[in-house]
């Protein structure tokens, strides 16, 4: 196991890189300078020029970007524009939410999925089979943003059952309630897809010859689909929830902004839109290091779940 994760970490770094020097070369054309907003809208031009100069904005891309990794080597991400603070204390007080946050959605997406996909594996051309698939389509078709609106204009305004902006503080310091829209929002799109591949893995185990010799040893149902049928089904499951992932991620950015969640998407999008480079591309970088870390667990899943994978 721990040659694969050595190997996956190796092979993780260039599209790590990849994604830096992207995102590097994306903020170099955004029309807004970023010595312009640090001098003022009343500067100079030689001002402005030399506010380029003390920052390397004059040097070509390439050199900025290897200055750029050699700072972040070694833990200097850079001074925020806006608020002059550095970059690494604002993410820092930003990845708590955003971890709570995937977490919770996960946390409820995950095992209502597996067990809406094994009931219709299990009660396969019923109703109640037909009724969780089209549960599980709806819920693929819905963009993010919809299910959020719903949540936030009728269980947290119009009943006000909840609240929908901000975060009250950690799970565990009463902010439980102002956890649980957006967690609702970030999951409720990831029930389908795990319903929908976890019915097919099922039914495609259920017909094994070990499942059919645990049933003829007279194994109660139950014990046959948890034990035996459900896990040698989880592979395909584990790979799906590794591939979204991303989706994850990006719905968290969606998901912050509209519940005002003090996470590192929001932190991110009002980056973005304020020309705040250096924590714009703190904060992508942090979330492409998320990504590869999520994809290196579902490795060390695999391993679990199929030993064979080690020995490959």
């Amino acid at each position: 196991m721990g040659r694969q994760i050595v190997h996956r970490l190796l092979i993780s770094l260039p599209a790590l890189l990849g994604v830096l020097f992207l995102c590097f070369c994306l903020m170099q054309v955004v029309p807004a300078d970023p010595a312009a907003i640090i001098a003022g809208p009343d500067a100079k031009a030689e001002t402005i020029a030399a506010i380029r100069q003390d920052l390397g904005l004059d040097r070509p891309i390439v050199v900025q970007f290897a200055e750029y990794i050699w700072r972040v080597m070694h833990g200097d991400l850079g001074r925020s524009i806006i608020s002059n603070k550095m970059v690494i204390e604002e993410i820092a007080s930003t990845m708590g939410p955003t971890l709570e946050l995937m977490f919770a959605g996960m946390l409820f997406a995950i095992p209502i999925g597996m067990a809406l996909g094994t009931v219709a594996a299990v009660n396969r051309g019923t109703l109640i089979d037909r009724s969780i698939m089209a549960i599980a389509v709806a819920g693929v078709s819905m963009p993010i943003f919809f299910i959020g609106l719903i949540l936030i204009q009728y269980v947290g305004y119009k009943w006000g059952l909840l609240p929908f902006l901000g975060r009250a503080g950690p799970v565990w310091a009463g902010g439980l309630p102002n956890l649980v829209l957006p967690a609702l929002t970030l999951g409720s799109v990831l029930i389908g897809p795990i319903a929908r591949l976890t019915r097919t893995s099922v039914l495609e185990v259920l017909g094994a010859d070990y499942v059919r010799t645990a049933r003829a040893k007279g194994l109660r149902e139950r014990v046959v689909i948890v034990h035996h049928a459900l896990r040698n089904a989880l592979i395909p499951v584990v790979t799906l929830i590794g591939l979204q992932a991303a989706f994850l991620l990006g719905g968290a950015v969606v998901t912050e902004t509209m519940f005002s969640w003090p996470g590192v998407g929001r932190l991110a999008v009002g980056a973005i839109i304020s020309s705040d480079f250096p924590t714009a591309q703190g904060a992508i970088m942090i979330l492409a290091l998320a990504f590869l870390l999520i994809n290196l667990l579902v490795d060390v899943l695999y391993v679990y779940l199929d030993p064979r994978v080690a020995r490959q």
